[in-house]
């Protein structure tokens, strides 16, 4: 079975996608940018003894993603306690709503933002009064 263990999202501005995702999800970062042979930091999501992976911030090497661009790849979503704050701090630093937030019926908020690079990512919080 083929278990997803990291991931990497493409940066523009290595220092601001560092700040965003700390700001809004208390991520840490590691320098990594010598074994990768560019501008490459690990980012660390939770303690070991929680659910989920860490990845990495790399730097884009491609154009952005265009404006209203329909999604062409992979979507992360980071589970959430509080979707309302974490929505409020998404915005206070820079990201924007690509879909509000919406129940999934009995079992959990939902939302997508675009963080400060121009990537879709979502938010997830179960509730099983969400309705």
């Amino acid at each position: 079975m083929g278990r997803l263990v990291h991931f990497e999202i493409h940066v523009d501005d290595m220092d601001r996608a560092k700040k965003f995702y700390g700001e809004v999800f208390g991520w840490t970062f590691e320098d990594w940018s010598e074994f990768a042979g560019m501008p490459y930091f690990g980012a660390v999501t939770g303690t070991d003894d929680e659910l989920g992976i860490n990845g990495a911030l790399m730097q884009r090497q491609s154009p952005p993603p265009e404006p209203n661009q329909a999604l062409n790849g992979y979507a992360c979503t980071m589970g959430v306690e509080d979707y309302d704050t974490i929505e409020e701090k998404i915005l206070q630093n820079g990201g924007k709503v690509a879909m509000p937030k919406y129940a999934l019926p009995g079992m959990a908020w939902q939302g997508y933002y675009i963080d400060s690079e121009g990537n879709i990512f979502g938010i997830h919080q179960p509730d099983e009064n969400a309705k």
